[in-house]
């Protein structure tokens, strides 16, 4: 057994020894052939999906921009025709975002390391315009916002529409240094996340009224609608500033008696009068423990944003004016907030229902299991389940099924017609009913 055993190894080893010749000859190369065939995959959501197309690897973003999907990789991106998934176009960019909607909708790309940007035509991968300075480049759903700084440290912020036109431009002072690339972090407000759902699957959001630029432990606030400099935030010892509906949130976090006590101080700049304040709201910008290090941002939307009362229950509070929006009972959850709706999980750990915000009414309800995870786009909710791997999409304000799809693959993006699921390097359009 042992020789037989020997022979066959011998033989298998010839084999690969002969193709990885003819191979390298140029005679004749199997390999492509053969891991296209280790690479091919199952349908990802058999006969829900318009179409499933292989991708050049695992995409770090995929966003639907009008009639067009485009895909961010680490070093590349392509974009792909939304009816067929035809290949429109390719770039060796090191990133890429999206700003605007419909057909007003354009793609930024950029190099990491490098000053300047380039705004290119969704579809034909066409330049727009170019830009050699900007060190960063923040996208939204209503427009552009890029950061330059000259050579004595001082920096300007422009805002673009997406045609290319100024809007404005503001002197914002030596800021630049910590901020590159596109959309880098600012002190505003975080989406929650979701298992099985991307981060960024809503797209753009819409450009808020203000915008706060770190600088040296100081904020500094832009009117977005002016285009001035309206406040310098200074945040004081175990004090966080988050810019949230249009105000300046100073969160306190004070360490007494083994725990944290919070309290915030809405501001309106840029007079800096007292719109509302609360002593016991929790914006969760600190970890667990009694160090009160508070080194995130509060959850929510751009008006929105999530808290915790002194007795352990969730609230949903208006950045603008302080209003309670929506108070949990005790073991309910959100799970997925926006300006205008929440999904919240019910204590029992069974379901999930959606709350419009305007009116506190409960829009739907559904079964759903503890691992059932959601996410708020402008189009639909998508709820993700495993155990078994489902994806449902709702309307927000009816609960209308919209789709109801057998898959484990990730959901990406949403557009008015349906959703992105990615699985390893496949891609599958899921059209909504």
């Amino acid at each position: 057994m042992a020789s037989g055993g020997s022979a066959w190894r011998g033989y298998a080893l010839t084999i690969i020894v002969v193709l990885v010749v003819l191979a390298t000859t140029h005679v004749f190369n199997p390999w492509p052939k053969v891991w296209a065939w280790i690479n091919t995959s199952g349908p990802i959501a058999e006969g829900a999906s318009q179409w499933q197309q292989t991708i050049g690897g695992s995409p770090q973003s995929v966003t639907i921009v009008n009639d067009a999907v485009l895909v961010e990789y680490r070093t590349s991106v392509e974009a792909y025709g939304l009816g067929a998934a035809v290949k429109l176009w390719g770039s060796d960019a090191d990133w890429a975002a999206v700003a605007g909607e419909g057909s007003d909708a354009v793609v930024v790309t950029g190099r990491l390391l490098k000053h300047g940007y380039q705004v290119v035509d969704p579809r034909s991968g066409a330049v727009r315009r170019a830009d050699t300075e900007a060190s960063a480049v923040w996208t939204y759903r209503t427009g552009i916002l890029d950061l330059r700084c000259g050579k004595g440290g001082d920096c300007e912020l422009t805002s673009w529409d997406t045609r290319g036109n100024t809007r404005w431009r503001v002197s914002t002072g030596g800021i630049g240094f910590v901020l590159d690339a596109a959309n880098p972090d600012l002190p505003d407000t975080n989406p929650l996340t979701s298992g099985g759902i991307d981060d960024d699957v809503a797209g753009p959001r819409p450009m808020p009224a203000l915008v706060g630029l770190p600088d040296d432990g100081k904020v500094r606030v832009i009117d977005t609608a002016t285009g001035k400099l309206v406040q310098t935030a200074q945040p004081g010892s175990g004090q966080r500033v988050a810019v949230a509906g249009g105000r300046v949130l100073t969160v306190t976090a004070t360490a007494a008696d083994g725990t944290c006590y919070f309290g915030v101080v809405a501001t309106d700049p840029p007079g800096g009068g007292t719109v509302w304040q609360r002593d016991g709201l929790n914006l969760r910008t600190a970890g667990n423990g009694s160090s009160c290090k508070q080194d995130r941002d509060p959850a929510g939307g751009e008006d929105v944003v999530l808290g915790v009362d002194p007795v352990g229950r969730q609230e949903l509070i208006a950045a603008h004016d302080g209003r309670v929006l929506w108070h949990g009972a005790k073991g309910e959850e959100v799970v997925a907030v926006n300006d205008s709706f929440a999904v919240v999980r019910g204590a029992d750990k069974g379901t999930l229902r959606g709350l419009s915000l305007a009116n506190g009414r409960t829009t739907w309800s559904r079964a759903a299991g503890a691992n059932a995870s959601a996410a708020l786009t402008p189009y639909a909710v998508i709820i993700a389940t495993t155990k078994p791997d489902r994806v449902v999409a709702l309307s927000p304000s009816t609960g209308r099924l919209m789709a109801e799809v057998r898959t484990s693959a990730k959901i990406f993006a949403t557009g008015p017609g349906g959703m992105i699921a990615v699985d390893g390097r496949d891609m599958a359009y899921l059209p909504f009913a």
